[in-house]
C-alpha cells in the first residue's frame, strides 16, 4: 500500500522576485486535505480517502517549490490567466486596438503568456482551515493584456469533500479574462501508471474541433459517433489511441474544449465525472462556465518526477479545466470575455470527491 502524506511547509518557504512562497493547507473533518502555495495560486496536493479510507493523492506535483522551478511542465496545479487556453497568433482587438501577446505555444499566446499569473507570486490569506484566498494585481500592459486587473481566487474545502474555487476579477480599461485551474488529475495515485482505465462522462453533445495549430475551427461539432463521445460513461483509454484527426492533432490524445450541455448549467448538476476502478475515489465537476477543456497530458514527457519519485509520463494525467473557449478574443460566435470597467467577472468550480466501492 502506498502511504501518501502532504509535503513539507518548510520545502516551500523560497523567495523569488523578492516576495516570499509559502504552502498552506487546508483539511476538512472527513480526512480530506488539500496544500496550496502562493506561487501561481496553484494546488501541490490533494488528498482524499480511497475505497479502503486510505489517504491517496490525487494530484500531480512537486514536493518542494524548487521542483517547480525547475519543472518541465509549467502548469501543474496553477490559476491560468489571465486568458486561459489558447490566442490564434498572440493577436485580438478591442474597439479596434490590437493587442499582441508574445507567442509562447508555436504561433499561439498560451495560457496568458510566458510570464502569467501561473509564475507570479499571489498574496494569500488563511481564513481557518478551510479556506484560502489569493489576490493578483496585473499591470495594465502585462504581458501584452490591457487594464489593470484586480483578481481573486477563493479555495475552500467543505465537509462535503467538496474543493471549491471562485474567481473574481475586475479591470480598469477593457480586456479579456479567461481564468481556469490546471490540476493535473490521477485517481489512482499521482504518478501511478496512465489514467486509461478512468470511468469518464462529459455532458456535452458538442466539441470544438482544432486546425493543427490547436486553435477551434469555429464551428462546433457533435461528438456522436467520434471518440469525442462520453456522454454515456466510458474509459478515456477506449478511444484515445484512434488514428483519429483530432486526437492526432492534439498530439495523440484529448485536448479539446467541450461546449457544456446548458440544462446541466443551470440546474447546477456535474458536468463531469471521472471514477477510478483502482481506488473507488469519484470525482465531479461542477461549474458556472460554459466550457470544458478536456486534456489527457499528452505533452507530458517523464522528465518531470513527482512527489514519490515517479516520472510523469504521457497520459499520466487528465485535466478538466472549466473555462470559456479558446480564442475567443477572435471568434465572435463564441461565448464573450470580453470585461469591461465597472463589471464583474466571477465564475466558480467545484471539485467534488467520493468513494464508490
Amino acid at each position: 500500500m502506498t502511504h501518501y502524506t502532504l509535503p513539507k511547509a518548510r520545502n516551500f518557504e523560497h523567495q523569488i522576485s523578492g516576495k516570499n512562497t509559502h504552502l498552506i493547507t487546508l483539511e476538512n473533518s472527513r480526512g480530506m486535505a488539500v496544500a496550496l502555495s502562493d506561487y501561481g495560486a496553484r494546488i501541490v496536493s490533494l488528498l482524499v480517502p480511497d475505497k479502503h479510507g486510505n489517504p491517496t493523492d490525487v494530484v500531480l506535483g512537486f514536493d518542494s517549490i524548487k521542483g517547480y522551478l525547475a519543472a518541465d511542465e509549467q502548469y501543474h496545479g496553477v490559476t491560468v490567466g489571465r486568458f486561459a487556453n489558447r490566442i490564434a497568433n498572440g493577436r485580438f482587438t478591442i474597439d479596434g486596438e490590437t493587442f499582441y501577446i508574445e507567442p509562447n505555444n508555436g504561433p499561439n499566446a498560451l495560457h496568458g503568456g510566458a510570464n502569467g499569473f501561473h509564475s507570479r507570486i499571489w498574496d494569500r490569506r488563511i481564513v481557518y482551515k478551510e479556506k484560502a484566498d489569493f489576490y493578483y494585481v496585473a499591470a495594465d500592459g502585462e504581458e501584452g493584456f490591457p487594464g489593470k486587473l484586480s483578481v481573486m481566487v477563493k479555495y475552500r474545502l467543505t465537509d462535503n469533500n467538496e474543493l471549491i474555487i471562485s474567481y473574481r476579477a475586475q479591470t480598469d480599461k477593457p480586456t479579456v479574462i479567461n481564468l481556469t485551474n490546471h490540476a493535473y488529475f490521477n485517481l489512482n495515485g499521482e504518478g501511478n501508471g496512465d489514467i486509461h482505465n478512468h470511468i469518464l462522462q462529459i455532458q456535452a453533445a458538442n466539441y470544438l474541433p482544432v486546425d493543427e495549430h490547436q486553435i477551434p475551427t469555429g464551428v462546433p461539432a457533435p461528438v456522436e459517433n467520434t471518440p469525442f463521445d462520453f456522454r454515456t460513461p466510458k474509459l478515456i483509454g477506449q478511444d484515445i489511441m484512434q488514428p483519429d484527426d483530432q486526437l492526432i492533432k492534439g498530439n495523440g490524445g484529448y485536448d479539446h474544449n467541450y461546449i457544456l450541455d446548458t440544462e446541466a448549467l443551470a440546474k447546477k448538476r456535474p458536468v463531469a465525472t471521472v471514477r477510478s476502478p483502482v481506488t473507488g475515489i469519484n470525482l465531479e465537476v461542477l461549474t458556472t462556465e460554459p466550457g470544458l477543456q478536456f486534456y489527457t497530458g499528452n505533452f507530458l514527457t517523464g522528465k518531470d518526477k513527482g512527489k514519490r519519485g515517479n516520472p510523469y509520463e504521457k497520459h499520466g494525467a487528465f485535466c478538466l479545466e472549466t473555462q470559456h473557449f479558446p480564442d475567443s478574443p477572435n471568434q465572435l460566435d463564441f461565448p464573450t470575455t470580453l470585461l469591461l470597467p465597472g463589471h464583474v467577472f466571477e465564475s466558480q468550480t467545484i471539485y467534488r470527491f467520493s468513494v464508490v466501492k
